[in-house]
């Protein structure tokens, strides 16, 4: 017998999109139990665009007075009755045999969390080129370390993991889905949909004017979990390199606009870490040459 499954969707402000994701979520093959939109302050049209799909009984709304999109988030799991925890960002698609591809995984206890594929669209759904990027399955603490190969409206989670490791964490305001992966994968197996199940839209949000912060953000988080001394699994020397290396890089191309100076710094401290001199000395100089 399949799990049963509960849809979040954390929606601020997205009432153009609102109508296209729950249509996706409403057209599975394997229809979620429930579908939980909380309405984390919106003031556009989004309880107007909700409001044909309030008659299904699948689909429960929540008006929120901007709590931020951990807490929105964090209530709509504790609503939820579901035993798996699907997420869908208001602005994004799910492909229709998304849940039904995804569930069966689960039939392996020891799997906390399953994501996909993605493609990326343009704010008015129009299908965008990307590289296809690497997954991994399995015990992913040391991965996570290097990268996020998790597209958040991709992931199904076992409830029982929030029971172990807690929720979104409301101190922060960026890269949440990153920490709580951070804190999900020393205890819990990720498994994944080798195909595109999400349409994953972009170019739409503010997100690149908030690099520089979303990085300082990260690095908080890599200090955090490093410090730990009582996680099941170490991080390997060689992660933890390239952890700092490539957020420093990351910093340094999120500063390049506001100090070329300050961007060169960051790609040579990035080498310090990594080990990738003649990459930091390209983009350092790259940095300060640029007219």
């Amino acid at each position: 017998m399949m799990p049963s499954v509960s849809v979040v969707i954390a929606a601020k402000n997205y009432g153009r999109y609102l109508p296209s994701a729950l249509d996706s979520a409403l057209a599975q093959t394997r229809l979620p139990d429930e579908i939980i939109v909380i309405d984390d302050g919106s003031t556009d049209n989004t309880l107007l665009m909700i409001r044909p799909y309030l008659s299904n009984p699948r689909v429960k709304y929540v008006p929120l007075n901007g709590l931020g999109v951990c807490r929105a988030r964090n209530l709509g799991i504790e609503l939820s009755k579901g035993e798996l925890i699907a997420f869908l960002d208001a602005d994004d698609l799910w492909e229709p045999t998304k849940l039904e591809r995804q569930l069966p995984l689960f039939a392996d206890p020891g799997v906390g969390v399953v994501y996909a594929r993605r493609t990326l669209i343009d704010p008015n759904g129009k299908p965008l080129s990307s590289q296809r990027s690497d997954l991994h399955r399995g015990e992913l603490f040391n991965v996570f370390l290097r990268t996020n190969p998790v597209c958040f409206s991709s992931a199904v989670v076992r409830r029982n993991v929030f029971d172990h490791v807690g929720l979104f964490d409301p101190s922060l305001s960026l890269a949440v889905d990153y920490d709580l992966w951070l804190r999900i994968a020393p205890y819990h197996r990720f498994d994944y949909v080798d195909e595109p199940m999400v349409s994953y839209r972009t170019g739409h949000g503010n997100l690149s004017s908030r690099m520089a912060e979303r990085t300082e953000t990260v690095f908080h988080l890599l200090r955090r979990v490093l410090s730990r001394r009582d996680l099941p699994v170490m991080p390997d020397p060689e992660s933890v390199a390239e952890a700092w290396g490539s957020t420093c890089r990351s910093m340094g191309y999120a500063t390049k606009k506001r100090s070329r100076m300050e961007a060169a710094k960051w790609y040579l401290k990035a080498a310090t870490h990594d080990g990738h001199w003649l990459r930091s000395f390209k983009s350092a100089a790259g940095a300060l040459l640029k007219r």
